[in-house]
């Protein structure tokens, strides 16, 4: 493949060559359900989403793995300040992450593993680290030696003299730059059995178990948030590599979604929720908004930037409405050369989506001219470049009908598209007065018309 992947392991960007012929394998960190999902928590599934459209765009076969931490400190907190059972609390949230991702237009994931249901494959692997003597048991806690795997520190460019794990010191832990595997039953939570007594799984030892569980001893691509990087991506990698897996051959890490300059996390309060982000915005413009910039590009989120996304959005769906309007259906077509380009080159979606309105503006232009089949080819090939993004805009999944967003926006944006239709239309047939007439009615609406090289753009205030 002309694939090619920055590796957080190496500090290199290194050409994509899967384990097995013909298949990828792919294991995403996915959501601690304890709560609501926000835009930073869907960066990374959409980020990862567009990954592997595009693999599988190339031919391959593509299984994706996507977690379920459904056991934690947090949701044992939160359930218990609620009121609730932890297993309900964690199953809501689950089910909130996962419509929050159907609703983006994330394809479904191969498997959605929840830890709480691979307690027997945890057990197994802590039993191969202690014979090994990566690890150890004391008073009910099972802990990894750091010590005695030397690439320790290697994917997070972490100093061992340097290493602290965010751990409370249990009292059997011998050096604490170890971490936990397993923690010993409090009383009040839930546990299960294992040889060295009752408990619960630690969040590393979690994925490592439920990744090979599912991708084998050795798969193609580790994702997740730059935060993962240490400690948790750290422990999972030494842990499997100490146990003998390989495990993964290229470590991928998304970039924030940040607000006012801070990650979006609960603990700080700065979260934008994915439920109310959809009472005001489509969901096309929020997963348009979301992957336009470079995966391992920060977001500093503000309702501008996410306004200006959503017009960027709607240049490419006016221009193939028209197309469509005047010629007739339009199935996809062949990818342009510099979108592949910047497809195969890291994923970098800044420089796609810029190829698609490249596109987009050569288009407008022949439909302006009257040639109607260099109009519809490059209405083809914009329908295909915007389909491996996930966000073909005549694709069923984004039809008004179906698309999120309130029924006002969505009058709105119809009644607006149809009009500057009728305009771009009366000005390619030189009836200017009509073009006129029709852009005089939408500012007598409050809606601004300017023509740009993609088409024209429409802004409206508070909606």
């Amino acid at each position: 493949m002309a694939l090619h992947l920055y590796d957080t392991a190496t500090r290199s960007v290194r050409e994509f060559h899967p384990v097995r012929s013909g298949m990828a394998s792919m294991y995403v960190c996915g959501a601690t359900v304890q709560g609501v999902p926000h835009i930073g928590h869907v960066r990374g599934a959409l980020n990862y989403d567009v990954l592997r459209r595009w693999l599988i765009h190339n031919g391959l076969e593509v299984r994706l793995v996507r977690n379920v931490t459904d056991i934690d400190d947090k949701i044992l907190t939160k359930a218990a300040d609620a009121d609730y059972p932890w297993w309900e609390w964690a199953f809501q949230h689950e089910r909130a992450f996962e419509d929050a991702y159907a609703v983006l237009g994330c394809l479904p994931p191969s498997i959605a593993p929840r830890a709480t249901g691979h307690v027997t494959q945890m057990v197994e692997l802590m039993g191969r680290l202690i014979d090994s003597g990566h690890a150890y048991a004391s008073g009910g806690d099972v802990y990894f030696a750091v010590k005695t795997f030397p690439g320790y520190g290697e994917l997070s460019r972490q100093r061992l003299d340097e290493v602290q794990q965010g751990e409370t010191l249990g009292e059997g832990k011998r050096d604490p730059r170890d971490f936990t595997l397993w923690k010993s039953a409090k009383p009040g939570e839930p546990s299960w059995p294992t040889p060295w007594g009752q408990g619960r799984p630690g969040w590393h030892l979690e994925c490592s178990a439920m990744a090979t569980a599912y991708l084998g001893a050795e798969f193609d691509i580790h994702g997740g948030g730059v935060d993962l990087v240490f400690p948790h991506h750290e422990n999972e990698r030494a842990q499997s590599q100490a146990a003998g897996d390989p495990f993964a051959r290229y470590w991928l890490h998304n970039a924030w979604v940040t607000l006012s300059g801070e990650k979006m996390s609960k603990s700080l309060g700065n979260v934008v929720s994915i439920e109310h982000m959809l009472e005001r915005h489509r969901a096309a413009h929020l997963r348009y908004y979301l992957i336009q910039p470079h995966y391992r590009s920060t977001i500093e989120y503000s309702d501008a930037a996410l306004s200006e996304a959503a017009q960027g959005y709607r240049r490419i769906e006016q221009f193939l409405r028209r197309v469509t309007g005047r010629t007739g259906p339009v199935t996809p077509g062949r990818l342009s050369a510099p979108f592949v380009e910047a497809m195969d080159d890291d994923l970098a979606t800044p420089a796609a989506i810029a190829a698609v309105h490249a596109v987009v503006r050569e288009g407008n232009a022949a439909f302006d001219n009257g040639n109607d089949a260099e109009a519809r080819s490059a209405a083809g090939s914009v329908r295909a470049m915007m389909g491996v993004l996930g966000l073909d805009p005549l694709a069923p999944e984004w039809a008004e009908s179906s698309d999120s967003g309130t029924p006002t926006r969505q009058a709105l944006e119809k009644l607006v598209d149809d009009m500057l239709t009728e305009r771009q239309e009366a000005r390619a047939a030189r009836d200017f007065a009509r073009a006129d007439a029709v852009r005089d009615r939408l500012l007598e609406a409050g809606i601004t018309v300017e023509d740009t090289p993609d088409g024209p753009l429409w802004t409206v205030k508070d909606v």
